[in-house]
């Protein structure tokens, strides 16, 4: 089991299939076993994860600076709700609660928090991996943005492989999950072995 954050949107100007996308992608985090952690907020996708997820019976956690409690309805079903003083708090609280990163599509908070979890494994301040699910092209520019700093030389090609691409929610969590350590098991799961019989794992 790992903690995902999920980084989408909280705009609830979007088309459905968005909001359905991230419900799909709760659904999948609780039925592989995952928690959840997100911006905190209940509506839009950002509500639709949340909510799936705890459907399934993972346990989510909210991150939410004081300042949006309002504009974005604070998740109050959270099994967690976490309320920061301000962005940089928020950003960083998530990060310290993830083990992974997910980001859907969304608006100019999703690419801030999208670029700086990107930049940051970049220069080695973490080896979480780092998944966008972006199904119909969202950010098909912002890929193409930094293939062109790579080819003037403001960025080195690795920027590239630093992040995973993929379209579909399965893939998503396959990628997620290909790069994510497995927790250790908790204390009261491990058997100690007997005395005298040699520990074979």
């Amino acid at each position: 089991m790992a903690t995902i954050c999920v980084f989408c949107a909280s705009s609830e100007r979007i088309d459905q299939s968005y909001v359905d996308l991230a419900r799909d992608v709760g659904a999948e985090l609780a039925r592989r076993g995952h928690s959840l952690v997100s911006g905190g907020g209940s509506v839009s996708c950002m509500g639709a994860v949340a909510r799936a997820a705890r459907a399934g019976g993972a346990h989510t956690v909210g991150v939410i600076p004081e300042a949006l409690t309002r504009t974005e309805i604070a998740d109050h079903e959270a099994d967690e709700l976490v309320v920061t003083e301000d962005m940089r708090s928020r950003k960083g609280e998530m990060d310290r609660r993830a083990d992974a990163f997910l980001t859907l599509p969304g608006g100019v908070g999703t690419v801030e928090e999208l670029m700086e979890i990107w930049v940051s494994r970049v220069l080695l301040m973490h080896d979480k991996p780092v998944v966008v699910l972006d199904p119909d092209g969202v950010f098909a520019p912002l890929r193409e943005q930094v293939d062109l700093l790579v080819r003037r030389g403001f960025a080195r090609p690795s920027v590239r492989d630093a992040i995973t691409w993929v379209t579909t929610v399965a893939a998503a969590f396959d990628a997620l999950e290909r790069h994510t350590p497995v927790l250790p098991p908790a204390r009261d799961e491990v058997l100690e072995a007997e005395p005298g019989v040699p520990d074979d794992s």
